[in-house]
C-alpha cells in the first residue's frame, strides 16, 4: 500500500492527538496549576487577572517542572506561531500568547488550534510540503528543512507536552491517594 506523506502526517497527528485526549478528558481543574516540585514554572495571574507564564530567557539548571497550565500555554505559543507561519501570518510574540485559565477554557482552547491545525494541514500540497519551512528552524535560505519536516516537528512536540501533561496528571492523583 503507497500512503502520501500528506496522508501519513495527518495519521500521525491524529495519533497524537487521541492520546492527548485521553489526558484533556481526565484533566480536573485543580490539575492545572498543581505545582509538583518547589522549582516549577506556571503561570501567575497579574492585577489585570491576565495569565502571565513564568520565562527565564536562558533556561535554569536545573530547570524548573511545569505545571499542566505552563504546558497548555507552551503548546499553544509554539502552536499558534507554527500556524502563523504556515498561513503567511506575522508571528505573535511569546508574551502575546493568552493563556485562557485553568480547567475547561484552556482545554477549548487547545482543541480550537487543533481544530485550526487540522484545516492548515489539510490545505497543503505536496508543493506545499516540499517548501522550504519558516518555523520552527531560523530561516536562512536553506532549504533543508522543508514544511513536511514542520508538520513533523508538530506531531513531536505534540507527543512530548501531551506525555508530560499526562504524566502531571497522574503524578497529582497518585500523589492524592
Amino acid at each position: 500500500m503507497n500512503v502520501s506523506r500528506h496522508a501519513l502526517l495527518r495519521w500521525q497527528f491524529e495519533l497524537t492527538w487521541s492520546l492527548f485526549e485521553y489526558h484533556l478528558e481526565r484533566l480536573e481543574d485543580d490539575d492545572h496549576l498543581w505545582e509538583p516540585a518547589a522549582r516549577t514554572w506556571t503561570l501567575r495571574r497579574g492585577d489585570g487577572g491576565e495569565w502571565t507564564p513564568d520565562w527565564a530567557d536562558t533556561e535554569p539548571d536545573p530547570v524548573p517542572v511545569p505545571t499542566v497550565a505552563w504546558l497548555s500555554w507552551h503548546i499553544g505559543w509554539w502552536f499558534g506561531v507554527t500556524l502563523d507561519h504556515a498561513q503567511g501570518r506575522p508571528p505573535r510574540d511569546r508574551t502575546a500568547v493568552a493563556w485562557p485559565g485553568p480547567g475547561e477554557p484552556a482545554v477549548v482552547w487547545l482543541r480550537a488550534l487543533r481544530d485550526e491545525w487540522l484545516t492548515v494541514l489539510g490545505g497543503l500540497t505536496d508543493a506545499d510540503l516540499d517548501a522550504p519551512a519558516p518555523f520552527p528552524w531560523p530561516t536562512d535560505g536553506d532549504p533543508e528543512h522543508t514544511v513536511a519536516h514542520t508538520a513533523a516537528w508538530v506531531n513531536a512536540e505534540l507527543m512530548k507536552n501531551a506525555a508530560e501533561i499526562g504524566q502531571l496528571r497522574l503524578l497529582r492523583a497518585a500523589s492524592a491517594a
